[in-house]
């Protein structure tokens, strides 16, 4: 088996399935076509903030999506999966990217995360992507419209790559919590179980130990950190408190 990393962008259009939805659907399928499954590590998809600028064209967020996956398909068995899927979900006006990285590659991994961090707070042109990933025999390809997805989905990987950035698609729901009103008191360890997360690591970069107890309420969500899925918290009070919105923003 081989680990790889694929991100998509600029999927979807006002009103239609989002490129997290998608970037799910293409790794449930490599799940079901692959005889040996994905690995241990949760599948979790993680959506990469980009540069939010006038020449910029995006939906709503301009956010790419990436995901990693361990499987015995082969990279053309990959592709061809994921570019079926694109074509076939991706909204009539988008301009779809997808990159995929073999992660056993000995590929420069400083680039790749160099050209994502620089896609967060600069316009970046669809030749400095096909350029770099050229250069670092990553496959890139665009599937509709005028492509500019791929800048994205090169992007995306290298923001991955660094193990700091990214949050984890959708949210979390606890049986105990009725309602996002609900406050719910778990320790770490209970989350961990319940949520497949990896950590509980603070807005300080601290990882919670397992006993303690945490105090969770409206929008359970995670982000990449330290190279793990993780629950952030503050503290507030004496008390262990999920990060809030603006909190999680920088992510």
């Amino acid at each position: 088996m081989k680990a790889w990393l694929i991100c998509i962008d600029d999927t979807d259009d006002i009103g239609t399935k989002g490129t997290g939805e998608i970037a799910e659907e293409i790794a449930a399928k490599l799940t079901l076509a692959s005889t040996a499954g994905l690995d241990s590590c949760p599948r979790f998809v993680t959506r990469h903030q980009l540069f939010v600028h006038p020449d910029i064209p995006y939906t709503s967020h301009n956010s790419a999506m990436c995901f990693r996956v361990e499987t015995a398909l082969s990279f053309d068995e990959i592709k061809a999966i994921s570019v079926a899927h694109l074509k076939q979900e991706s909204a009539a006006a988008s301009d779809p990217g997808l990159a995929i990285l073999d992660l056993n590659s000995d590929c420069d991994i400083k680039r790749l995360i160099a050209f994502g961090q620089q896609a967060k707070v600069e316009v970046k042109t669809k030749a400095q992507a096909y350029e770099l990933a050229q250069e670092l025999a990553i496959d890139l390809s665009e599937h509709g419209g005028t492509g500019q997805g791929v800048i994205g989905a090169l992007a995306g990987l290298g923001l991955r790559l660094s193990g700091q950035d990214g949050r984890v698609k959708g949210q979390f729901k606890l049986a105990e919590q009725q309602s996002e009103s609900d406050e719910v008191q778990l320790s770490v360890t209970q989350v961990l179980a319940r949520t497949g997360l990896q950590a509980v690591i603070s807005l300080d970069g601290e990882t919670l130990a397992d006993d303690l107890l945490l105090t969770l309420r409206g929008k359970i969500k995670a982000v990449y950190i330290q190279h793990q899925f993780a629950l952030l918290v503050s503290q507030e009070d004496g008390r262990w408190l999920n990060a809030t919105k603006q909190q999680l923003k920088p992510y």
